[in-house]
């Protein structure tokens, strides 16, 4: 028996992968996050299966439930939101089944940040503009974020940030990033990415939570900060150069 923890993707139900949807079909117990998951998901499960919509479980719920499936000897796919290698609750789920002695593996998704950079249509790695991308998060009702993590610090780069579960407090965001990143900086907002009823929003620091705010976006949005998302002027990458050694 095997707990498989599943990236479920963004939202769209064919931005999944072949083995995670492998996994689902041969696992007699699914957990799903009915909120983040989509449903159509579930038709790959198998007929008879157990499905347990985790969004108003608790850590110790849920952990239950693989314990009983390990008990009955039942294989489980774990099906986490995006890609559970980033903000997934995944890392305590594994420490209690490490604890349990229940084995578990991981099979990669595609993160929202992901998603959101596709329905932009923008590459966030530009050569000569910006070449490295900073995952984060800010916390209210969160988990704080650990010493040296908050926006004035990492922003000093002004590399491309992208921050997870932060919409809502969109207008504290301007104001903590403008010192670094200048009021004219580029900015995206980008709702439900890859789904039906996705919304994108595009602007610069100065604007953005006024367009946040009229669009009415309070959950399930990535932000996107940097000059990749409008940089038209840059050279070519090397990696295709005729200069560039090919033996």
């Amino acid at each position: 028996m095997t707990v498989h923890f599943i990236g479920a993707g963004p939202g769209a139900a064919d931005l999944i992968t072949v083995r995670g949807r492998d996994l689902i079909a041969s696992s007699p117990v699914c957990l799903y996050a009915g909120s983040l998951v989509p449903k159509e998901l579930l038709d790959h499960t198998p007929s008879g299966a157990r499905l347990v919509d985790t969004a108003r479980m608790t850590l110790d719920e849920i952990v239950a439930e693989m314990l009983a499936a390990y008990e009955a000897g039942h294989d489980v796919a774990r099906l986490q939101s995006g890609d559970p290698s980033i903000f997934s609750a995944m890392a305590e789920q594994m420490r209690r089944l490490d604890a349990a002695g229940v084995p578990y593996d991981v099979t990669p998704g595609v993160p929202a940040f992901a998603a959101a950079a596709a329905s932009l249509r923008r590459e966030l790695t530009v050569p000569g503009v910006g070449q490295t991308v900073v995952l984060t998060r800010t916390s209210v009702r969160a988990t704080a974020m650990p010493e040296g993590e908050d926006l004035a610090t990492l922003g000093r780069s002004r590399s491309t940030m992208v921050l997870h579960l932060a919409v809502q407090r969109i207008g504290a965001l301007v104001a903590e990033l403008t010192p670094n990143y200048g009021a004219d900086c580029p900015v995206a907002v980008v709702a439900r990415a890859s789904r039906d009823d996705e919304v994108v929003l595009r602007g610069t620091l100065a604007d953005i939570a006024g367009r946040v705010e009229e669009a009415g976006v309070v959950r399930t949005a990535v932000i996107i900060v940097g000059a990749v998302l409008t940089a038209s002027e840059f050279p070519d990458s090397h990696l295709y150069s005729t200069a560039r050694t090919r033996d």
